[in-house]
């Protein structure tokens, strides 16, 4: 009997064929190491070496800066600096905000995935407050804020891999946390993935946020921040891009009937989730989350939470004004989450036809709107004609404009125009009595009837007196002052 050793792979056998299986044996472990070691090994984030040196481009929202168009990663420095600066947050509304880069939201940052980027931050000399930053992008701890607290007058310096592609925010997180973010602290970094993003014809950056105020929604001078009403989560402001209107009539978003647009929408909080909405459009892709990647079709409406972003794309197929809004509603038309997309261009009616008939319709019933009780806001009790018809405008179009429309014209068989209206100027002390106390039931103006309900406005007599002036005096009306006395007056 042949003495056979039974080796530990479990092969019998002897000489040539011995040796050919155990070959073949070592070849296909050797195989399968390589594959399992493949499978387990990361791909190189952004593929390939880091070759060359350049400065990030900054931008102020609304812009994008451009695409990023090379094919491998670089070593890319981002100077930001912080500022506390005095800002409009409302008309006639004055906030001191803390900025990265001197505006609310953030300098908006765009590296590419694979990246090495040395982030340099600095405060101003003039700031208070030391302040640092987070970024969600980062990797590392607090995600870069432990490397960057910088006081007054100086500057830090921190290195991270952009490992992770996708859209992510960033924010301040010194101490106490929420206070520095609900000032203004807070922006978006895009890690671009390494393929790139589909072209589209517009980018823009738009950032919700929310502001807490000593005073009540706009109350007039300088605000500061509420400690209370921020940990209650009562925002005075909730808006788009750091104040109310900054999205809107001149500095509107704009595209032309054809065009794609991406925007690039984020959620400072510090507090509130967003409900991102655009009245009349539909979100052709979604990037959930801000994530690399379109997962999402045919959306109406986004939810962004507190420190979370999102990627919208659509096309834009008919001439209009769509409104962006936060669709928690009472925020965007009482509190400022709104915006607005110019698209110019043909009209399609196979797309959209416009009204084609007026109907009878019999409502179920109808309720007076009444804003919260409140002290009321203190204001002058003198003022200029000049600071009347300056304060009555702003009320205007922050108050009445929706309803009575921006030239008084005011909408057929729903709103009475204010524009030559015999039924405004015939009698001073009713207005008065209208817009302060509201009026239910049926007026004529110019020969046309109108029934319905004006709510009762929670106006200052300074407000009323103010916005009354004006109407009197625009639209084609001519008639004396409404000074705060008569308000007054009537009041009692």
């Amino acid at each position: 009997m042949k003495n056979e050793r039974t080796p530990l792979n479990g092969i019998r056998g002897t000489g040539s064929a011995r040796g050919l299986a155990l070959a073949f044996l070592g070849a296909s472990l050797l195989l399968g190491a390589c594959r399992k070691s493949e499978d387990k090994a990361p791909a190189a984030a952004g593929e390939g070496p880091v070759v060359g040196w350049e400065d990030a481009v900054l931008t102020h929202a609304p812009e994008v800066p451009p695409p990023i168009t090379r094919t491998h990663p670089a070593r890319v420095t981002v100077r930001l600096e912080i500022k506390e600066v005095e800002k409009e947050l409302a008309p006639g509304v004055r906030y001191m905000v803390w900025t990265f880069g001197g505006s609310v939201p953030g300098m908006f940052i765009r590296v590419r995935e694979g990246d090495l980027v040395d982030f340099h931050l600095s405060n101003h000399p003039d700031n208070k407050m030391p302040h640092n930053i987070d970024l969600h992008a980062v990797t590392g701890p607090g995600g870069g804020a432990a490397a960057s607290v910088t006081a007054p007058g100086h500057s830090s310096v921190f290195s991270f891999k952009a490992m992770n592609p996708g859209l992510y925010v960033y924010h301040c997180a010194t101490a106490p946390v929420g206070m520095h973010i609900a000032n203004g602290m807070y922006g978006l970094i895009l890690v671009q993935p390494k393929e790139g993003l589909p072209k589209v014809d517009h980018e823009y950056y738009v950032m919700q946020s929310e502001f807490y105020t000593h005073g009540k929604n706009r109350e007039e001078g300088l605000q500061s921040f509420d400690m209370e009403k921020a940990v209650k989560e009562d925002a005075d402001y909730v808006v788009f891009n750091g104040a109310m209107g900054a999205l809107a009539d001149d500095k509107a978003l704009t595209a032309k009937v054809g065009e794609t647009v991406r925007l690039f929408v984020g959620n400072g909080g510090p507090g509130l989730v967003s409900s991102f909405h655009i009245i009349g459009e539909v979100f052709d892709r979604v990037h959930s989350w801000g994530g690399a990647r379109a997962d999402q079709e045919q959306v109406q409406t986004v939810l962004i939470p507190s420190g979370g972003a999102a990627i919208v794309e659509f096309g834009v197929d008919f001439p209009a004004t769509y409104i962006l809004v936060d669709h928690s509603i009472f925020r965007a038309f009482n509190k400022g989450a709104l915006g607005m997309l110019k698209v110019t261009g043909p009209t399609d009616s196979s797309i959209y036809s416009g009204k084609q008939r007026d109907e009878v319709y019999l409502a179920e019933g109808a309720a007076i709107q009444t804003l919260p009780d409140g002290a009321a806001i203190k204001m002058p009790t003198k003022l200029t004609q000049e600071e009347m018809m300056e304060r009555g405008a702003r009320v205007f179009t922050q108050v009445c404009a929706a309803c009575h429309q921006a030239k008084g014209e005011g909408i057929p068989m729903a709103f009475p125009p204010l524009a030559k209206s015999d039924f405004l100027m015939a009698d001073k002390a009713r207005a008065i009595d209208i817009v302060s106390q509201g009026k239910t039931g049926p007026i004529t103006v110019n020969g046309a009837h109108f029934d319905g309900v004006m709510p009762r406005l929670d106006l200052d007599d300074a407000s009323i007196a103010s916005v009354l002036t004006y109407v009197r005096n625009s639209f084609g009306n001519s008639g004396d002052a409404v000074t705060i006395e008569q308000v007054k007056a009537r009041r009692r």
